[in-house]
């Protein structure tokens, strides 16, 4: 098994954390974004899109970290990815979450802070806030974000680009569920950080 990694990349980190969970040795393949590496030819046969990370697992080859973790939980792990409806739909809306409100908002602060990457830093510092304060209320009643007794890929998926919004220079000490929270996903058997976590 292979990843196509960035080390400081969140999303990235999502599919390094779990595989790491869950036991499953992987080989990373460092691509330098800023170079440009992800938007030559030769990444582009890996993936279209010009996007990481990249999951290659025999012949299947699969971007995009929310269906990265959905793959391997099904595949190699499905007690992260319960097989009820109810579950499964709790965890698709914050799959969703990861890859919108999450995204465009703590995500991209840190981007801009920590890449210098031009961003609209109104708008991406009002989406954190707003992602912050949704999970700060719904983790003051639950302790996993599936509403479930044990983490499922939901956490993972929400967990780095949230966690790392200190680098973008959010006050994530302002909310004491969501610091809870990370403390509960890191002390997960098998967690592993990353610069900034």
């Amino acid at each position: 098994m292979k990843l196509y990694d960035l080390t400081l990349s969140g999303n990235c980190h999502k599919v390094r954390l779990f595989l790491s969970l869950i036991g499953q040795p992987v080989e990373l393949v460092p691509v330098n974004l800023l170079a440009g590496e992800h938007k030559q030819p030769a990444f582009r046969e890996i993936n279209p899109r010009g996007q990481i990370p990249v999951l290659e697992d025999g012949d299947f080859r699969l971007g995009d970290s929310q269906a990265i973790l959905v793959y391997l939980a099904q595949r190699y792990a499905n007690e992260w990815y319960p097989q009820d409806a109810e579950t499964q739909g709790h965890i698709a809306n914050w799959l969703s979450f990861a890859a919108n409100e999450v995204q465009h908002g703590p995500a991209t602060v840190r981007l801009g802070k920590l890449f210098g990457r031009p961003i609209d830093e109104p708008l991406a510092q009002a989406r954190a806030a707003s992602a912050l304060r949704t999970l700060e209320r719904h983790l003051a009643q639950h302790a996993w974000l599936a509403q479930t007794s044990e983490p499922t890929i939901a956490d993972i998926a929400v967990y780095p680009n949230v966690a790392l919004g200190g680098d973008g220079g959010l006050d994530l000490a302002a909310y004491p569920a969501l610091q809870a929270w990370f403390a509960r996903v890191r002390a997960l058997p098998g967690y592993v950080g990353m610069p900034g976590l």
